[in-house]
């Protein structure tokens, strides 16, 4: 394996695969691609494996020296993609020459863009997964500059396919559909037909740990501690200030703020691409 050196990596960038499911019990969260479509056209388009590890850029830019001749793919938040400064595609495969510079700008929209790379960064697994989990410290840490990525062993021949245009920001008005949560009961009656009612928008105050949301006050008639008891993604906590909070791939396993709702795991990929003053809404799911 040669490794690919990073030059620059202005905000948080993380290496993601499909995370570590089946290890709550132990206290080690999920962690994994916020945005996992995105993050899995990305793998497709260099025709790469499931299970390959993702670098997941936040926001900011990043840039990297090729260490051997890859085909890579850029989808999720839109951002200017060169290579040795000429301008290339985003959401289609790439080569990228041995020795060449590739870089991702900003986001210009959206929050969180992907960059895959045939064979897929290699990274030594822990617990069996490359991806890092910011809560936790689980798995490899924040990519920095002058860290050698290393990559796997990669077919040479182009992936073929591509879609321009595809992924990135989130136009309108995301609709997260919804389940009623487990402690509904702590709320006033038609809490949760209030909490679809409401014109919310993304807080700046949100991470891979969760996504707080600014609007009015959820109302609580029983403000008794709640013992810790388990958390999933996509669980709507209720802190004492009243305003939501939807859990993302690396939220605790536990917690003791009561759970109003809980948004369907399809629905989660549009907060990882949420930025503040971003509006957003809930839907309550029709039953199964």
């Amino acid at each position: 394996m040669t490794g690919w050196t990073v030059l620059a990596a202005d905000g948080l960038v993380t290496l993601q695969d499909r995370g570590r499911p089946g290890l709550a019990h132990l206290g080690v969260p999920r962690a994994g691609a916020l945005d996992a479509p995105a993050a899995a056209l990305a793998r497709r388009l260099v025709g790469g494996g499931v299970d390959d590890a993702v670098l997941e850029a936040t926001l900011a830019g990043v840039a990297l020296r090729a260490g051997s001749s890859r085909w890579v793919a850029v989808t999720g938040a839109p951002c200017a993609v060169a290579v040795d400064g000429r301008p290339v595609g985003h959401g289609r495969a790439v080569r990228v020459p041995a020795g060449s510079e590739l870089v991702l700008g900003p986001a210009r929209a959206g929050v969180r863009s992907y960059l895959a790379v045939g064979g897929g960064w290699a990274d030594e697994p822990v617990l069996g997964s490359r991806s890092t989990d910011t809560l936790g410290g689980v798995g490899p840490p924040p990519v920095r500059p002058g860290r050698v990525l290393p990559v796997g062993p990669a077919d040479p021949a182009p992936p073929g396919g591509d879609v321009p245009g595809v992924g990135g920001g989130w136009p309108g008005e995301p609709l997260l559909r919804v389940d009623p949560g487990p402690r509904l009961d702590r709320f006033a009656a038609g809490t949760l037909g209030r909490l679809c009612a409401t014109a919310w928008s993304a807080s700046g105050d949100a991470d891979r740990v969760g996504l707080r949301l600014v609007g009015p006050a959820l109302e609580r008639v029983d403000d008794r501690e709640l013992p810790s008891e388990g958390m999933v993604a996509g669980a709507v906590q209720v802190p004492p200030d009243g305003r939501p909070v939807v859990l993302l791939a690396d939220h605790p396993t536990t917690g003791g703020y009561p759970v109003v709702a809980v948004v369907r795991a399809a629905e989660l990929a549009a907060c990882a691409q949420l930025r503040p003053g971003d509006p957003v809404r809930f839907s309550r799911a029709p039953r199964a």
